[in-house]
């Protein structure tokens, strides 16, 4: 089991994007994958930039979107957890 985070996946994202770090996006949700049992490999990732919802810290917010290579659906709950809001 991954290490515990308190901050998910979608803020460290957007994290990431605000401080000019977005290379290392691809690699952070890719390790978050592997942390939960699936292979890196079997999807696309795609970021989305949008406004931060009201009342955010945040300037922006980064959507993730998961693609199964193999045209395959993407479990929800997966793409749900990817996109977790604190």
């Amino acid at each position: 089991m991954g290490r515990l985070n308190p901050y998910t996946l979608q803020m460290q994202i957007t994290r990431m994007y605000e401080q000019g770090q977005s290379f290392f996006a691809t690699m952070k949700v890719q390790d978050w994958l592997r942390e939960r049992n699936q292979d890196p490999a079997d999807y696309d990732i795609i970021f989305h930039q949008k406004p931060a919802p009201p009342g955010s810290d945040n300037i922006i917010a980064i959507e993730i979107e998961l693609r199964r290579k193999d045209g395959q659906p993407v479990d929800p709950w997966l793409q749900e957890q990817a996109n977790l809001h604190a």
